[in-house]
């Protein structure tokens, strides 16, 4: 059972700062800056808090590293683009209370030795970017937020957007495009002229950093009350697709994928059963048999798939897995940067032979074919796109290989398309997203 003072995503918005700090807000900031840098990050380590933004990495470690760099300048940076289908967390904290992901922004900085912040979203995300301007005015006016300057940069819709490198290029006023592998942020940060200066850089998510006043007022010990032993303390879950009840809904780690399908999104539509699961389209698919699976970094993991940033889309037996995966496909074609070229000509091989599959002008070649585009996309790559595309495509095609090969020999004339659950807004209301009608629509 989820403890009410755990939860950091409110029942009701958090109005104005007045609110804020009438239930405990600030408190955090004023403590983190009587404690030295190592006490603070020892406190984030020893918590076990872990990434909320798709690969689980511990925050304390990454923090370390960091901190630890003899480099004089170092940078810290909240990823809040939030562009992975099935996903609307993030932007749902910043709305619902903005001041906690600026009040953890502050700690993080301070503890890693940094001056300069930056908030990294999307130009399309008015709501939220009103929300934070408008709180982070708030927070500078009461001196909450230490000596850290805090910069919000808007960038374009590109999925890259992201992905941390491609955030750092975006920042300095370029692209949204990758850098090599081997210069992660907290290898190669922000606004680099020596090169042995090479200004490191924190890069964390919204949730991740909306966790930080909770675990520095209130401590590690309970922190760790729920949870798990490996992914403690909370995550909040995106549920969508053919669900009774889509909509945001935090749970303890180690909450199971059936208790989120059933208990909050209030299961499937009479007559329907579940097919196919997806975690985003980073991840292999999830089917029925795992629905009893621990919702953890590990746990997931450990099934053949991944927790990624949280985001759960659900389809029905009356979903044609075929249609699924072009659509998987075409968004991760069209959203190859194409620095590496093998990315964008193994994502467009097994999006044409898809398509040909669905027009029925295919065959057993046509299904190698879209093996081997997936297979053949990561090499060399600068990012994981190539790799999610593999995982999702090869995972759909193994899984529903009987459904390939009638489609082979009769098309698709029948199926209904699958929509990318590409989210825009929610109606809590309703529970009814809206999703996008951008570029990489199918």
């Amino acid at each position: 059972m989820l403890l009410p003072d755990h939860k950091i995503l409110p029942e009701n918005p958090v109005e104005n700062i007045e609110s804020y700090l009438n239930a405990g807000g600030g408190k955090a900031i004023i403590k983190a800056l009587t404690m030295s840098r190592e006490q603070i990050i020892s406190e984030i380590t020893r918590s076990g808090l872990r990434g909320r933004g798709g690969a689980g990495f511990p925050t304390g470690l990454k923090w370390a590293t960091v901190a630890h760099d003899p480099c004089s300048v170092k940078y810290f940076v909240c990823n809040a683009a939030e562009g992975e289908p099935g996903t609307f967390k993030d932007r749902m904290l910043i709305r619902m209370n903005p001041y906690q992901l600026l009040e953890g922004i502050a700690i993080g900085a301070y503890a890693v030795g940094a001056q300069n912040a930056y908030i990294v979203m999307k130009t399309s995300f008015e709501k939220e970017y009103t929300a934070l301007s408008l709180a982070l005015d708030a927070m500078a006016e009461h001196h909450l937020l230490g000596e850290i300057s805090i910069v919000i940069t808007r960038g374009p819709e590109d999925y890259l957007l992201g992905e941390e490198k491609a955030m750092l290029e975006v920042i300095e006023g370029g692209l949204a495009m990758p850098r090599e592998a081997e210069y992660p942020p907290y290898v190669k940060g922000l606004f680099v002229t020596n090169p042995w200066e090479l200004n490191p850089a924190v890069v964390n998510n919204v949730e991740t950093l909306s966790n930080i006043p909770n675990i520095i007022t209130r401590g590690t010990e309970w922190f760790r009350r729920i949870g798990t032993t490996d992914s403690p303390g909370t995550m909040i879950f995106t549920l969508s697709g053919n669900v009774r009840k889509p909509g945001v809904y935090e749970l303890p780690m180690g909450s199971t994928l059936r208790e989120l399908i059933f208990d909050c999104g209030g299961g499937l539509f009479p007559k329907k059963k579940i097919k196919a699961i997806f975690s985003g389209v980073s991840n292999a698919v999830i089917l029925p048999y795992s629905l009893d699976v621990q919702l953890g970094f590990d746990t997931v993991r450990a099934i053949g798939s991944g927790l990624g940033s949280g985001g759960f889309v659900v389809f029905d037996d009356t979903t044609c897995m075929v249609q699924a995966a072009y659509t998987f496909s075409n968004f991760l074609w069209m959203e190859s940067c194409n620095q590496c070229s093998a990315c964008k000509r193994g994502t467009d091989i097994s999006t044409i032979n898809l398509r040909k599959l669905i027009n029925g002008e295919g065959g057993p070649e046509t299904i190698e074919g879209i093996r081997q585009g997936a297979v053949l996309a990561p090499q060399g790559n600068r990012c994981f796109l190539p790799v999610e595309h593999q995982q999702i495509i090869l995972s759909i095609i193994r899984e529903f290989a009987e459904e390939f090969t009638l489609h082979s020999e009769r098309g698709c004339e029948t199926c209904h398309k699958v929509v990318l659950p590409k989210i825009f807004d929610l109606d809590t209301h309703n529970h009814l997203f809206t999703y996008s009608e951008g570029r990489s629509q199918p």
